[in-house]
């Protein structure tokens, strides 16, 4: 358990006892798949959820599986897991009478979450961009495929194309053969995830611009773009491209790496199981060899001599890139084979310092003793079955809010009565209890104002589960101080620059060769951007009294360091508080600070492992699990942590209260699991991996298919007849249609080998564009699995949504960096932040930020230099 100071209340999950982040605020729901997570979500932070469903029920209540394997309306686990604490209204948009009662319930609401891809706009009467002016202070947020604008806007997407589109299969999947060709497709992670991708992206826009109305009374249209959202979700590939014109190949459940190699970092138990076991640096070493000669295994293993460098990190995606660094995983993946799974001395290796943990499946994590003391699972009673089911419900703990359980999802319409006859306006709303202070509002590039206005954050984050929440907080107009001190520093040597600058890469036809400096990593800056730097030794007892200055002017300290860290040198939340009554300390770890776990050390891989996403993707057993080619959960974690400081922000300004929040990356990820853990928990069925096929919305053919070309894949999903017909004629082939293998969907379902040897036979001799355009045009969501290349050079529909932000820092010069995709009409993100940079070099902004803030003189702050205090 954390160390806490004297008097101090841990966070905790206590729903019913503390109000939710939105409590009050009233969201419609019209969405499929594409958006119910959204709306999941938001019922969690406490607002209230109205499901709009046509009479005849949402198309999800026909989505698997089902309670006892029995099909129908009110037996999804798949409904039951995504709507969790809403309510239902059937309302028919084709009668008079209908758009009526729309346009009642939409008056009553705050926001309308539109994911129905233009129809709701079109029964209103009113252009889908224009919906926000239906209501005063009315906010919408629309989901939709691929943009408003753009040649691809009105292609068809699904879980599987978006994933192959927005690069993240290519990221994903089984090493190469010997000779590096890929005998294997890309796989795509499973569950749902372009869809929780895009989803938690879109609740940070929505609570930005509910921010932005409480200060102003002023609504506005959000739109998000899946196929934008999942592309900038990628770890490496993106920046290693933009700034060295290096691909990235995948690797076996281990990030994609420039140089692949063959040594996975997982190893399998004699049982059959799976174990993760990271880190391959000297650091790791001087802990990994006494821990194996404690077992007589350290075979040849000797320690690193003592002018070795232990403070070096590991980079994400280095991985064992030399021989030496293999042959140490080699040996781990022996003592990994000695063991049964349930034998392992995993937590042992942990509390020797080594990042080990298991791969468990979802299910596995429900009773385990850390998640049931933070309130990670609860059981929902469902009584028209007269049983409860388990469900993970919480995705972070705090001291002042919580995340709502809810109760179980609704019965088709069972709230329409009580809703529609209770109507009324939203009602205005009332000064907040924090008020902005009454400067001109500072714009943006887009020359329009940030929805963060006044926002000050005092920001311990590194890597990318932290350092990326905070990244979109700065692009949302918060005052972000990046702190950093020299033994400790972020990670930025990756993606570097290269030598010769921008112009050596616009001249580049193969990958350029970096530099060493750590001011001029790619990575960083596209994480970073829009902070300032400060470099501080928070140990010296004069900067400690600096952060508790600059922390007295801050509304938030974000953190992502082990639990305890910041506690342990005095600026733990009590001392926060005596410093700022109404602060916001949002800490973000691996596993969280409360609970039995709170020490282990994760980085998102290890957190994927132990969260249950490694184990879910893959072919079947007994092949290894694909796992994920990037940080996942570092994304996943980094949504999250964004979530809260905004979710807490706007709480504060509602009620003059700040908080504590103790943030799990891993939490992060075991929300994400809900229908197996559910399936688990209702049917006893245990999740088993199925390479790219459609695990629950019945669909075949449903993979990635090689295409002509070297590493050419092309995703397509056919889940109606009119598509597989459409698919018949583009491919010409008649007789797929005659086949009675093939006849009907169910046919299909029960031959997919024999479906997707054809279908393979097919593409082998398309182009895979020309393949994908075709198969579009004729109504077949269809996409080409992209890479970094692919979406930077060649990708009109990202082009055409500006999906890049060119930066300027101060030494790494004038670079492209992923902007934000929420667009927010009123208030839209901004990289650049409001100092309009990119990412600081360390401690850029010492003078500055002492100076303006502080009141230090030149002079004194060459003094602090010397003293060793910045």
């Amino acid at each position: 358990m954390i160390a806490t100071e004297a008097k101090t209340p841990l966070p905790r999950q206590d729903a019913g006892h503390l109000p939710g982040m939105l409590d009050g605020l009233r969201v419609i729901e019209v969405a499929d798949e594409t958006g119910e997570y959204v709306g999941l979500t938001l019922a969690g932070l406490g607002a209230e959820i109205i499901k709009m469903e046509p009479p005849g029920g949402a198309p999800t209540r026909h989505i698997g599986p089902f309670l006892e394997d029995v099909p129908g309306p009110e037996r999804s686990l798949h409904f039951w897991n995504y709507n969790r604490g809403k309510r239902s209204v059937t309302i028919d948009l084709e009668t008079a009478a209908g758009v009526a009662d729309m346009r009642r319930l939409i008056a009553s609401a705050d926001i309308v979450l539109d994911a129905s891809g233009g129809k709701l706009a079109l029964a209103m009467g009113v252009a889908p961009q224009a919906m926000a002016a239906l209501a005063p202070g009315l906010i919408v947020a629309r989901i939709t495929p691929f943009g408003d604008v753009g040649p691809w806007k009105d292609h068809k997407g699904s879980d599987l194309v978006h994933l192959a589109l927005g690069g993240i299969m290519m990221n994903c999947g089984y090493d190469p053969d010997p000779a590096k060709h890929y005998d294997m497709p890309p796989i795509a992670p499973q569950l749902w995830h372009a869809y929780h991708i895009a989803g938690d992206q879109a609740v940070v826009g929505i609570i930005a611009a509910l921010v932005h109305r409480l200060h102003t009374d002023q609504g506005q249209d959000i739109s998000i773009a899946i196929h934008e959202a999942v592309s900038k979700n990628t770890e490496l590939d993106v920046m290693s491209w933009v700034m060295r014109h290096a691909p990235l190949y995948r690797q076996t459940c281990r990030h994609a790496i420039e140089n692949p190699t063959h040594v996975p970092s997982i190893g399998h138990t004699k049982d059959g199981r799976w174990y993760i076991a990271t880190g391959v640096s000297v650091r790791d070493q001087t802990n990994l060899i006494p821990f194996l000669t404690r077992y007589g295994m350290q075979a040849d293993l000797a320690m690193p001599p003592p002018e070795a460098d232990t403070k070096a990190r590991n980079v994400p995606g280095s991985g064992a890139n030399d021989e030496s660094k293999a042959h140490v995983l080699d040996i781990v993946q022996r003592f990994i084979r000695a063991h049964r799974y349930d034998t392992m001395p995993w937590r042992d290796a942990q509390d020797a310092g080594l990042l080990w943990a298991p791969l468990r499946k979802p299910h596995e994590n429900v009773a385990d003793a850390h998640w049931q003391t933070r309130g990670t699972f609860a059981e929902i009673e469902h009584p028209e079955h007269d049983r409860s089911f388990h469900y993970p419900v919480s995705r972070w703990l705090s001291t002042a809010t919580s995340w709502q359980t809810g109760r179980r999802a609704p019965l088709l319409g069972e709230d329409t009565a009580a809703v529609m006859g209770s109507l009324k306006p939203r009602a205005a709303l009332t000064q907040p209890a924090r008020p902005r202070a009454a400067d001109a509002p500072k714009l943006s590039g887009w020359n329009k104002p940030f929805p963060l206005q006044g926002v000050r954050i005092f920001d311990f984050s590194w890597f990318l589960a932290s350092a990326g929440g905070t990244r979109f907080a700065a692009a949302l107009g918060a005052d972000v101080i990046k702190v950093e001190w020299k033994d400790n520093p972020d990670t930025r040597l990756a993606a570097m620059s290269p030598i010769g600058g921008r112009e050596a890469r616009r001249a580049a036809t193969a990958p350029l060769k970096g530099v060493n400096d750590s001011d001029m990593g790619g990575q960083f800056n596209n994480k970073n951007s829009g902070k300032s730097g400060l470099s501080l030794n928070i140990r010296h007892p004069k900067g400690k009294e600096i952060a508790r200055r600059l922390i007295a002017q801050s509304d938030v300290v974000a953190e992502g360091f082990s639990p305890g860290v910041l506690q342990r040198l005095g600026l733990g939340y009590e001392a926060l508080q005596a410093l700022r009554p109404d602060i916001i300390y949002v800490q973000q770890s691996g596993m969280g600070g409360v609970g039995t776990y709170g020490r282990f050390r994760t980085i998102g891989p290890v957190a994927a492992a132990f969260a249950g996403t490694s184990e879910m993707s893959g072919m079947p057993e007994p092949a290894m699990p694909a796992g994920w080619g990037y940080s996942f959960l570092d994304w996943m974690g980094a949504y999250s942590f964004a979530t809260a400081i905004m979710g807490a922000l706007y709480h504060r300004d509602r009620t003059g209260q700040g908080q504590w929040i103790d943030s799990s990356q891993c939490e992060s990820g075991i929300f994400l699991g809900g229908v197996p853990v559910l399936d688990w928990s209702a049917n006893g069925r245990v999740w088993s991996r199925i390479g790219n096929r459609s695990p629950y919305k019945p669909a075949a053919p449903h993979g990635a298919y090689r295409c002509a070309g070297t590493d050419r894949w092309i995703a397509i999903a056919v889940v109606d007849e009119a598509e597989w017909q459409a698919l018949v004629r583009v491919a010409g082939r008649p007789d797929w249609a005659s086949d009675p293998r093939f006849r009907t969907l169910e046919n299909r379902l029960a031959h997919q080998d024999a479906l997707d040897a054809a279908v393979s036979e097919w593409t082998l001799g398309q182009d895979a564009y020309a393949c994908m355009q075709a198969l579009q045009s004729a109504g077949v969501a269809a996409g080409v699995c992209q890479n970094a290349e692919d979406r930077c050079e060649h990708d009109p529909q990202l082009a055409a949504l500006n999906w890049f932000t060119e930066v300027t820092g101060t030494k790494i010069g004038r670079w492209p960096v992923t902007e934000l995709p929420m667009k927010l009409a009123a208030t839209p993100p901004y990289s650049g932040g409001i100092i309009d940079r990119g990412a600081p070099g360390y401690g850029e902004d010492n003078a500055r930020l002492l100076g303006e803030l502080l009141g230090y003189s030149a002079a004194e702050v060459a003094a602090l230099a010397e003293e060793g205090v910045i």
